[in-house]
This record gives structure tokens, C-alpha cells and sequence, in this order.
């Protein structure tokens, strides 16, 4: 089975929750035989359903990671928290968060899918997922997946074309410099406002420039 046809029914939120990057690399598991059709927790038990008829074989048994109907997740940024670092911004594999380094940054409501890839990298711990209330559909993922997938393949060439530039400067200039102590600066003060505030959000994790 071609891979293409795979991919197509899967919902592109490239949350990796299936235990791959991306889910192309999870289509084209699932066509050399290398991993089943019951690991996309996005999808539910309808993708399972479905890739079970495309591929004409049984409808394996449910899973308790496989729901018949997801929670739609969408993640927040805390504005009180963010510092402005874009260490987020990287991470999100559909481009939905906007911002630029000392802005806050925003989550774009319509293209987030609450894979939760942001919130590892973040320092300060001011992303979170919340359930919108809604449940994941079939037809809704179908007719979202096209656009989901071209926003995660421009944002895969753009992040390839700033690791190419990297590597060719490999040596660290003035400007990204000034912008990493920029980022320690504002982690220091975004610590002391949490000590400030009494928060009761976990400890900010330690900047690597």
C-alpha cells in the first residue's frame, strides 16, 4: 500500500503521540508494517476504523490510548507569564503561535491542535492545554488535514533553511548575543515575578541559549 493514501487519512496535527515525527513518517510505518494503525490518539477510533478498510484487514481490538472521541485540546499562553523568549515558536509544527522575542506571544485559535509540542521548550512553564469542549470528528479533520499539512511543510523548509544558515555561520555574532542575554535577562525577572505573585506553577526550567 502506497504510503500517500496513508498519510491522506491521516488528521496532519503532527503531534507525534504516535510515536513518530510527523505523520508521514507514521504512514509510511504503517505501509512497511513497522508500527499498527491504532497509534493516533488524534484520530480516534474512527481512523482506526477507516485504515483497517484501506488496507482491508481487521479492525484490530480498542486500545485504551484510542478514544471513540478525542477531546479537542488547544494550548494558552499565560500573558502574565510569557517572556517573550520564542523558544515556542520553533516547536509548533503548524506555525500557530505568533510572536517575536520580547513580545508576548499569541496562539492562533484556529490552526493550534493541541499537539503540545510547545510546551517542553518553554522556560517559564505559562503554556498550557485546556479542553475546548468539542470532540474530534472525522469530517472535520478531513477537511482541516490539507491545510494542516501544508503549514507543517512550510514550516519544516523554514526551519531546514535556518539550520543551513547556522551551519554555515557557525560562529555566534553580536546580535545573537545581545538577543540570548536578552532572553536570560527577561527569565530573571519573569522568576522573580512568579516569587512575587506566590504562583503556584512549577519551577521555570533553566535557558540554554
Amino acid at each position: 500500500m502506497d504510503s500517500a493514501a496513508i498519510n491522506a487519512c491521516l488528521p496532519q496535527t503532527q503531534c507525534q503521540q504516535c510515536g513518530f515525527a510527523g505523520c508521514q513518517p507514521y504512514a509510511a510505518a504503517i505501509a512497511t508494517g513497522e508500527a499498527t494503525i491504532d497509534q493516533c490518539p488524534p484520530g480516534g477510533r474512527a481512523l482506526v476504523i477507516e485504515l483497517a478498510q484501506l488496507l482491508n484487514i481487521a479492525v484490530p481490538p480498542e486500545s485504551p490510548k484510542i478514544s471513540d472521541a478525542p477531546p479537542v485540546l488547544m494550548a494558552h499562553i499565560d500573558p502574565q507569564t510569557c517572556i517573550g523568549c520564542a523558544l515556542c515558536l520553533p516547536a509548533c509544527p503548524v506555525d500557530a503561535i505568533i510572536g517575536a522575542r520580547q513580545w508576548l506571544h499569541v496562539v492562533l485559535t484556529r490552526q493550534c491542535t493541541g499537539c503540545g509540542l510547545c510546551l517542553p521548550p518553554c522556560p517559564v512553564n505559562c503554556i498550557s492545554l485546556h479542553p475546548t469542549g468539542a470532540r474530534q470528528e472525522r469530517q472535520s479533520q478531513r477537511q482541516r488535514a490539507p491545510q494542516l499539512e501544508q503549514r507543517y511543510r512550510i514550516h519544516q523548509q523554514r526551519q531546514l533553511t535556518r539550520k543551513t544558515e547556522r551551519t554555515a555561520s557557525p560562529a555566534p555574532t553580536a546580535r545573537q548575543a545581545h538577543k540570548q542575554a536578552m532572553v536570560s535577562a527577561a527569565l530573571a525577572q519573569a522568576q522573580q515575578r512568579l516569587a512575587a505573585r506566590g504562583t503556584q506553577h512549577a519551577k521555570p526550567k533553566s535557558f540554554k541559549p
